[in-house]
């Protein structure tokens, strides 16, 4: 066998008009050699002829019955299990190290007669036609806001022709986070594009389990005054909302790596959050400005105004001094049991209104059955304190973990009148300083004395000393003002 090259130069000297013994001289190959492949066409590399015969027997001959029956009726079995069915069945006959001829088999076999995969089809999007939305969830950055894990995720919109994208903060999935999110995309915009595309949201779409889902009547509201044509994908096809699907991926991505340059997952406040993310967000849109400018000039004009975001409730306060909003629990003051108040349900908050007075702002309670603030009910439960112990949302009645920790040395040193003097500093706290009797408990706590309401109060009100400032105010002559006096007699003549 001689080599490609070999042979094309045994070609360009015959060519030449050297004889097979002076090529082979040359060459230093046999002068049969030479006569064999000067008789050739084709290099040596391209008259090779493939094998078509087995080395050794296919271990999985005998069986490839069985194991063709349960491909054909488990699409989805994996050969991992179809390799220790094998072993199982047949002790002895199959070794760990034959499971790669299987896995070669079998995949050989699923390219032939398999079931056919899922096609993904290309879109083509025109500026200003579709923006698409979807929560993504951001528990696995492991964010913090002084400290403490932050739950949250992100409503992302991306305008599918530039790819341009913004996000909001929100706690669920509700259609409050929807229009609010919604509302400022579109706003930060300065325009509408002519579709909005939805994941089937619950907070958008009715009868999620049916082809047929519909619109519910407050998203349809939206869509009609931003003049948004309705675009959903079906049930269980998240890729038909892929623009908005894949920008999840990457924008935790990029979230992730600005928190690794920034060298810290933890803000001061949800604030500076916001800003960290704004900033990200229009470093990431600078790349996709001349799309964008496109997008922008096929936008339609914004409304005049934005939609309030907000479901609207008419509770009445019951007697324990709580709303109830199908389902979470929210206590009020106790001045407003048994008036109907407005309720007005934000992404993050709600606020009670009487009339048009605005009484409260209460956090929204994300995750959680109730938000019962200690400030509402503290003075009946000062007048009764023996229904503190079962009370209901007994949990709620500590703000810091240095109130809890108050109550139980309360607990070990006056176990009767614990809930009577814990009850007494809570009331304190409300009336005085939550934050002061928090660090007083803590100073208390750490000096190893015995928490009180005495010594609590003691420890806020105690005096601080102030260093005398001596001040010396010098007397000042009468003649002086005369000679004040003179000055204005003359300027005025």
């Amino acid at each position: 066998m001689i080599t490609d090259r070999q042979f094309l130069r045994l070609k360009e000297l015959r060519a030449a008009g050297k004889t097979q013994q002076q090529v082979a001289d040359r060459l230093e190959l046999s002068r049969d050699t030479v006569n064999k492949y000067d008789k050739e066409s084709h290099p040596p590399s391209e008259s090779k002829k493939k094998r078509t015969h087995l080395t050794r027997q296919n271990p999985f001959d005998d069986v490839w019955g069985e194991i063709e029956d349960l491909l054909k009726i488990n699409t989805g079995l994996e050969i991992k299990s179809i390799f220790e069915d094998l072993q199982r069945r047949h002790p002895g006959l199959f070794q760990d190290g034959q499971k790669r001829t299987l896995e070669r088999r079998i995949k050989l076999w699923r390219l032939i007669n398999g079931p056919g995969k899922e096609v993904i089809f290309t879109q083509v999007h025109h500026p200003g036609d579709l923006a698409a939305s979807d929560y993504t969830k951001m528990d696995k950055l492991k964010i913090t806001i002084q400290g403490k894990p932050f739950d949250h995720m992100l409503y992302h919109f991306v305008l599918t022709y530039s790819n341009w994208e913004t996000v909001t903060i929100c706690y669920s999935e509700t259609f409050e986070s929807l229009s609010e999110g919604f509302q400022n995309a579109v706003h930060e915009l300065g325009g509408v594009p002519a579709k909005h595309r939805t994941d089937n949201l619950g907070a958008a779409v009715i009868n999620m389990g049916n082809d047929k889902g519909e619109m519910t009547k407050r998203y349809e509201e939206l869509l009609d005054h931003y003049g948004l044509d309705r675009s959903k994908i079906q049930p269980g096809k998240p890729q038909e909302n892929g623009d908005v699907e894949r920008s999840n991926g990457i924008l935790k991505k990029a979230v992730d790596q600005r928190l690794m340059l920034r060298g810290s997952r933890d803000f001061d406040s949800v604030e500076n959050y916001e800003k960290f993310l704004r900033k990200l967000m229009n470093e990431l849109n600078m790349g996709r400005s001349d799309r964008f400018k496109e997008d922008q000039a096929a936008l339609k004009s914004l409304p005049q105004k934005r939609l309030d975001a907000c479901s609207e409730f008419n509770p009445t306060v019951s007697r324990h001094s709580t709303i109830n909003l199908k389902g979470p629990i929210y206590s009020v003051p106790s001045q407003l049991i048994g008036i109907k108040v407005c309720v007005k349900q934000r992404a993050a908050s709600i606020e009670v209104w009487y009339g048009s007075t605005l009484l409260e702002v209460i956090p929204r309670a994300i995750g959680k059955r109730a938000v019962i603030n200690y400030r509402h009910i503290i003075g009946s439960l000062v007048r009764k304190p023996g229904a503190f112990a079962q009370y209901k949302y007994h949990a709620e009645m500590f703000p810091t973990s240095h109130f809890r920790e108050a109550y139980d040395d309360l607990l070990s040193h006056l176990p009767k009148k614990a809930a009577s003097e814990y009850l007494k500093i809570l009331h304190f706290a409300a009336t005085y300083s939550e934050t002061e009797v928090d660090r007083a408990i803590q100073s208390i706590l750490n000096e190893g004395k015995r928490i009180s309401l005495y010594a609590v109060t003691e420890h806020v009100t105690r005096p601080t000393s102030i260093d005398r400032l001596d001040v010396e105010v010098k007397s000042v002559a009468p003649s002086s003002y005369d000679c004040l006096i003179f000055a204005e007699a003359k300027h005025g003549s």
